[in-house]
């Protein structure tokens, strides 16, 4: 899942010019069908459609000429596409939007099970000598690098079979983001040029992220290593291979050797929740000063009194808060996830035999839906208290829009949606 802030989430900027690209698309189809003197049948569209979307065998013929432009000789081209058609399935599974997502605690019940804790700890124990060595090249922590390599892939045993060339090349030729896919799919073919694994083996998930650490193309490209000395940068089949291109991806984003990824903390009733908000850093002295306590590991706050750390409240204010540090972004650009941050983390910290978390999850509060939170972000818009694009994604200006309205309502503005917040909205 690194490569979920790089899969989809850490490739923002690419995502961001290929929907822009869809945007133009969509208005040019309007702009003809409005022109129209007679409104056009939805058979009549489909077909304009169908004109417009070139066949796979045309976009392949294109792609074959930029990607020989790129560098890549044309007997890989012709060997990694030879038989390859579209997955329909692919396109289902990138057009499909869940209506319902798991609270955070559902899914850290899942992601640090004891099962998967106990596979840790035989991981640790059966790759100690590798993680000896990863350790002291890169400074990472051995306990997230066996957290990560769980969630991403339940230590190498789930990788995925899709092949890679297919899967990318489905979702550049019709895709809702073919940009991204474009230039992954570029990756790959530089990736089978350089010899580090056959077309047969460059298998992943339908999304094209691979190996047991699930990286994209470009990850891989530009952080994979070969650890294990046998002249190829195998994340498929070499847990070496695979947990230091993750040390080095991490040593990459900011990773700080020694540094605890973040710790449980209390809160005094008074608090400003509006400070728990990622994009407010301070020193872990400055925290303390304003009541915050120490909440599983009381040792933790006083030895990172002069570290910057950002308030999380995953849950709200009724749930745990997490003082994390600069090591919490760097898992961040691994996956741009506060969940999975958070499991990594946790998952770590029980890894060296650390206490659980010790205050409560809000478990009778069901998140809302996706339906439920674009009519929030409707309602915030109508009130006037710009949450931004109704896109049913809570991102910063959701957030804030929720703290604006939690001030006006006299309640804790900790910036999180609730389906009271949402009751309260409907009842004006």
């Amino acid at each position: 899942m690194l490569n979920k802030l790089m899969r989809y989430r850490a490739s923002g900027r690419r995502l961001t010019v290929a929907g822009a690209s869809l945007v133009l698309l969509a208005a040019c189809a309007n702009s003809s069908i409005e022109a129209s003197s007679t409104p056009a049948s939805s058979t009549e569209v489909s077909v304009r459609q169908e004109q417009q979307q070139p066949s796979f065998a045309e976009w392949r013929a294109r792609f074959r000429e930029e990607a020989l432009a790129a560098g890549i000789r044309p007997a890989v081209f012709d060997n990694a596409f030879k038989d390859i058609e579209p997955d329909s399935a692919i396109v289902r599974a990138d057009q499909s939007q869940p209506e319902f997502t798991r609270p955070v605690w559902q899914y850290l019940d899942g992601a640090v099970s004891p099962q998967r804790l106990a596979q840790g700890r035989r991981a640790l124990s059966q790759y100690a000598d590798t993680l000896d060595t990863i350790e002291q090249r890169y400074g990472v922590s051995r306990h997230v690098l066996v957290a990560i390599w769980g969630l991403e892939s339940n230590f190498g045993n789930n990788i995925g079979d899709k092949s890679v060339i297919r899967s990318l090349a489905t979702l550049a030729h019709e895709g809702r983001r073919p940009t991204f896919a474009h230039t992954q799919l570029i990756e790959a073919l530089k990736i089978l040029q350089q010899g580090d694994v056959p077309p047969s083996r460059l298998l992943g998930s339908w999304a094209g992220a691979m190996g047991q650490t699930q990286f994209i193309p470009s990850t891989f490209n530009s952080y994979a290593v070969d650890l294990d000395g046998d002249g190829r940068r195998d994340i498929w089949q070499s847990p070496g291979d695979a947990l230091g291109s993750a040390a080095n991806y991490l040593s990459h984003s900011n990773w700080q050797q020694g540094l605890p990824w973040g710790t449980e903390v209390k809160l005094p009733r008074d608090f400003d929740f509006a400070l728990a908000d990622m994009a407010i850093r301070k020193p872990v002295s400055e925290w303390l000063s304003l009541g915050v306590e120490a909440g599983t590991d009381p040792a933790i706050p006083s030895r990172l009194r002069d570290k910057e750390a950002s308030l999380l409240l995953p849950a709200g204010y009724r749930g745990p808060a997490f003082l994390v540090t600069g090591n919490f972004r760097s898992i961040l650009r691994y996956n741009n996830s506060t969940s999975y941050a958070l499991a990594i983390g946790l998952m770590s910290d029980r890894l060296q035999n650390r206490d659980d978390i010790q205050a409560s999850w809000p478990r009778d509060d069901r998140p809302l839906s996706r339906s439920e939170r674009i009519e929030l972000q409707e309602r915030l818009d109508a009130g006037g208290f710009d949450p931004g694009s109704a896109d049913g994604i809570i991102g910063a200006n959701t957030r804030q829009a929720i703290r604006r309205l939690q001030n006006s309502l006299g309640m804790p503005a900790d910036g999180y949606a609730t389906h009271a917040l949402l009751e309260r909205l409907r009842e004006h």
